[in-house]
């Protein structure tokens, strides 16, 4: 059975951009083959802020949302997030999905497709990374970082990358592939 792959679609925000980047990444991830891969969008769970009483180590979910949100993060073996960069930062919505959660995350691998104006989102990425470590996640050190992207939007709003992009997403997938196998068993009940 093949290893799963949650894309991650990590902003929220109307009028984004960040479902025509994730659609490539869902595609190029399925035809890279590794995985089994599942488009996931944070805004088909409306998460408000941090609105569950108990911490969320202790797994004790009232509301269906974080339930469901809860189902989708377990359910992956690994995680690849393809996030916007606002203010320099990762998006309010990314942060608040990561920490409804806890124990779904811990020891799985994830990584980074950015996007953003000159930078290419790389300022947000590090600060999801850090981020991402202080939930147990093992954030790989290869993001891929789309600078200006509108411009690989086409006039059909289609994300067609250069081939930087793609040489860089395809490393990325490697290396997300190789910590997914190696962390697998950690995830497993001790005997």
């Amino acid at each position: 059975m093949a290893l799963k792959l949650n894309v991650i679609i990590g902003s929220t925000r109307p009028g984004r951009n960040g479902p025509t980047v994730a659609k490539w990444v869902e595609q190029f991830a399925k035809e890279h083959g590794q995985f089994d891969v599942e488009l996931v969008d944070l805004a088909d769970f409306a998460l408000p802020l941090l609105d569950e009483p108990a911490h969320p180590a202790m797994r004790k979910y009232e509301h269906e949302h974080t339930k469901r949100w809860s189902e989708s993060v377990a359910s992956a073996d690994a995680f690849l997030f393809v996030a916007p960069e606002y203010d320099y930062f990762v998006s309010a919505a990314l942060v608040n999905a990561i920490q409804y959660l806890f124990h779904e995350w811990t020891y799985k691998p994830a990584a980074i497709v950015s996007y953003g104006g000159v930078s290419g989102g790389l300022r947000g990425s590090q600060e999801l990374r850090q981020l991402l470590g202080n939930v147990n996640v093992v954030a790989i050190n290869q993001p891929v970082p789309v600078p200006f992207y509108t411009q690989f939007i086409n006039d059909e709003g289609i994300f067609t990358p250069n081939e930087a992009v793609i040489s860089g997403t395809t490393t990325l997938l490697g290396e997300l592939h190789k910590w997914a196998v190696a962390l697998k068993p950690m995830r497993q009940p001790a005997q």
